[in-house]
């Protein structure tokens, strides 16, 4: 059973770049049988897919997001990370790391979710 869970600050200034991990247990970051995302969701609005790094370590972007995202992994602890530069108060939001099953894309385990809120 795959469990997920996110971490990082809680806080963020504007144009800095938001930093959160996600660390995984029962599953490899690098087994064939899922790939790794991260989503958010803002205040009163739905969830919005951001990207993922793939099993092979390839990634794949939300286009809106791709000029300030990055997903990395950490094979030596099991863990995979998100870094969103320049920051903006619109960027307030939960953020969720999920497991997904390559074939039809379908998600498996969420995260808990981190809070993650953008002030000066």
């Amino acid at each position: 059973q795959v469990q997920l869970q996110e971490s990082g600050p809680g806080l963020v200034k504007p144009s800095q770049t938001l930093s959160l991990t996600c660390a995984v247990s029962g599953a490899s970051v690098t087994t064939n049988f899922y790939h790794w995302s991260w989503i958010r969701q803002p205040p009163g609005k739905g969830l919005e897919w951001m990207g993922a790094i793939t099993n092979s370590g390839s990634t794949t972007y939300s286009p809106a997001l791709k000029s300030r995202t990055s997903i990395s992994r950490d094979t030596s602890k099991n863990q995979f990370t998100l870094q969103l530069s320049s920051v903006t108060p619109e960027d307030t939001a939960v953020y969720f790391c999920a497991s997904v099953r390559p074939r039809g894309w379908s998600y498996d385990a969420w995260g808990p979710g981190t809070q993650v809120t953008v002030s000066s």
